[in-house]
């Protein structure tokens, strides 16, 4: 860690994984161990929630339901904002997003500066030609990782966290008249476990199964957890 500030490179780790699977968890987590290292290093956290492209768009384009699917992403933008990092350019700007709000925040920004390490947390962050079909000259978010990471866990554990967590929201952040989801705040709790099955079911398990778990296998660390959210078992890849 005694490179300049001029020439410093960030070591940058991915965090993949489906919604609901403790992705934003464990990388508050990480953030904070990392950060307890005897030299103090740097570690700030983005995750790719403010790189989805403003609701206008995204409805302009029919893609609300496709929402956290790659193609609801402006990787563009994503990609220049790796490049400037990796490049070691001062005070980078992330863009925000409200999770009440369910957008982008307007003029909002986080402004990265040349941090030692960078965690990237996000569910398509591990796409690859071999993944999307596409161009194997095109630059991509993974190839900016200096080491990734997938949370896995079994679809049923996964949709049992993502109800329990719809229910829980139901409870607080629905409650708020502001909130994009205010509409769910009303529902009976059988009303909201068969809708956030059904939103589970139409966008969430179709994005994981289409676009999340096939790159699983790119990532240097595998975490498998049990129903409890308990690491069951690790599979380091070799490196």
């Amino acid at each position: 860690m005694g490179t300049s500030l001029a020439t410093r490179v960030p070591y940058i780790i991915g965090i993949a994984g489906s919604v609901a699977v403790g992705k934003s968890t464990f990388s508050r987590v990480l953030r904070a161990c990392l950060a307890r290292w005897e030299d103090h290093p740097r570690v700030d956290l983005v995750t790719t929630d403010g790189f989805l492209h403003p609701n206008r768009i995204l409805e302009e384009r029919g893609l609300m339901k496709r929402k956290g699917f790659p193609e609801s992403y402006d990787q563009r933008r994503l990609i220049r904002f790796l490049a400037d990092v990796k490049a070691g350019e001062p005070s980078v700007s992330a863009p925000v997003y409200s999770h009440l709000h369910y957008d982008i925040v307007p003029n909002a920004a986080q402004q990265v500066d040349r941090p030692h390490i960078l965690i990237v947390e996000g569910l398509n962050v591990l796409q690859s030609p071999a993944n999307t079909g596409g161009d194997a000259s095109r630059v991509f978010v993974s190839d900016f990782f200096d080491f990734s990471i997938y949370i896995d866990a079994t679809e049923q554990t996964i949709e049992h966290w993502y109800v329990e967590r719809f229910l829980r929201l139901r409870e607080t952040v629905f409650q708020n008249e502001s909130s994009y989801f205010h509409r769910y705040a009303e529902l009976t709790e059988a009303e909201a476990v068969e809708t956030a099955r059904r939103i589970w079911e139409e966008i969430n398990l179709l994005n994981l199964r289409e676009n999340i778990r096939p790159t699983r296998d790119r990532a240097h660390l595998i975490l498998q957890k049990g129903e409890e959210h308990l690491v069951e078992r690790v599979r380091l890849q070799r490196i």
